[in-house]
């Protein structure tokens, strides 16, 4: 091999073998972990249906080496978009099989965020991984400290962190613009699924084009049914993170930011219950609710007063304060900030921000940008972090924690009505012993994080 033989005519001179092999020897690339800006990453996706189909539209522009995927049927589209790319079922296997991969995009249920990332980040690959960051609050908080330990670039999907909404608001607030806030409501429209409901019934057969076992991945095991995909599995527990962690980390990301939060100190929930008999109340063991009320209360952070959130979901809603002109705010999700000199109302990301009285915003309207401005996708940020050594808006020292806190709404709803004091240091209910059990889920045997 001639010494000018460079990573990219490299790649263009490369055939990947029948085995599905793609080797690129580290030496060509300059040593382990050497990205030149100008170089194409090697990208790989788990999970290449749905949510992944999109977030590779997005970086196609560098190269797609393989793809992993569960359901052959959901996945056809991207299968033949990428044909040159290796397909597989198992990640592990991928993973093992397929050398030189640079960075993967994780696009699987919830529930298999975690298993998955984890492996791409132990074997040094940058990750680019769907929100909720994973299924539980020890998922996220051992995702965080590995891409640390690994020093790999990170990035959760929730896109409108890198949009002009999230930082127009900080900016806006951090500059006084409502004065002190002590009280933030959030709500979404979801779920639009059906949640509050039993399991299904039947044990239909599993198509020929689904491996069933892996897509529980490390749930505990259950028949297949239909019923769970490839939408709804949202609303079970041992799979998705319901109305809350569907939308927590798009609405409450704005929050999260501009309140500059972290740990709660309590937090306390309540919601629907089923309603099987007469004056009987059930509360279900296998969805989330149909609707959720949660409320966070958060100390004071430097100048910033003590501050109580509280989350709405299923049809529920804030008061509107007199000030807020309801038939303009966004039913489908959004927050609102009610300082002592005002109130502001957003939408889901961040962004059509009202300012109430609408003399406060005519006078911030103008305020200097302080925050810098995200160019290009939220993926295109993250493929950026890698080839520049830069942090992208959304790495896992930023929504590790915010999705440890949406997830503690998570945990208070399976303990309704208890207000559960956290430590979040310790990763701990510090006056409920059982509710700590919600902290983690069991792995069923052969799956380990």
């Amino acid at each position: 091999m001639k010494k000018s033989l460079n990573r990219r005519s490299f790649l263009a001179t490369s055939a990947i073998a029948g085995a599905g092999l793609l080797v690129v020897p580290r030496h060509v690339l300059g040593g382990k972990g050497f990205v030149a800006p100008s170089d194409k990453l090697n990208i790989a996706a788990i999970g290449s249906g749905g949510m992944g189909a999109g977030n590779l539209a997005r970086v196609e522009s560098e190269n797609i080496v393989a793809l992993c995927d569960v359901d052959d049927v959901k996945a056809a589209a991207t299968f033949n978009k990428y044909p040159n790319a290796p397909r597989f079922k198992d990640f592990r296997v991928m993973l093992d099989k397929i050398k030189g991969i640079d960075a993967v995009i994780v696009a699987t249920p919830d529930h298999t965020h975690a298993v998955a990332a984890m492996a791409a980040i132990r074997m040094g690959k940058h990750v680019y991984v769907q929100k909720p960051l994973a299924h539980s609050v020890y998922e996220t908080r051992m995702l965080t400290e590995a891409v640390r330990k690994y020093n790999v670039v990170s990035q959760m999907g929730n896109q409108g962190r890198s949009g002009e909404g999230t930082r127009r608001l900080a900016e806006w607030i951090w500059a006084g613009a409502i004065g002190d806030i002590r009280e933030v409501h959030s709500w979404t429209n979801r779920p639009v699924w059906p949640q509050g409901i039993g399991r299904p019934e039947g044990t239909p057969p599993v198509p020929d084009t689904l491996d069933w076992n892996l897509w529980l991945g490390p749930a505990t095991e259950r028949p297949y049914h239909p019923d769970y995909l490839p939408f709804n599995w949202r609303a079970w527990y041992d799979f998705g993170c319901g109305a809350l962690g569907d939308m927590g980390c798009h609405v409450l990301d704005p929050v999260f930011h501009a309140m500059k939060l972290k740990y709660p100190e309590w937090v306390q929930g309540s919601h629907s219950y089923e309603v099987r008999e007469m004056w009987k109340r059930v509360d279900n063991q296998e969805t989330y609710p149909s609707a959720s009320m949660i409320t966070y209360q958060f100390p004071e952070r430097g100048t910033m007063p003590a501050l109580r959130l509280t989350w709405y979901d299923g049809g529920l809603m804030p008061v509107w304060p007199k000030e807020v002109d309801s038939s303009k705010v966004s039913m489908e999700g959004g927050s609102m900030f009610i300082g002592d000199k005002g109130i502001i109302v957003c939408s889901t990301y961040g962004g059509d921000v009202m300012m109430f009285p609408e003399e406060r915003f005519l006078e911030f309207n103008d305020l200097p940008a302080s925050l810098p401005r995200i160019a290009g996708t939220h993926e295109q940020d993250w493929i950026n972090g890698i080839k520049n050594h830069t942090k992208p808006c959304s790495d896992f020292d930023y929504s590790g924690p915010l999705t440890e806190m949406v997830l503690m709404g998570n945990l208070a709803i399976r303990v309704p009505g208890k207000r559960l004091m956290w430590d979040g240091d310790q990763m701990k209910v510090t006056n409920d012993e059982e509710a700590n059990r919600f902290i983690h889920n069991d792995y069923r045997s052969g799956w380990v994080l």
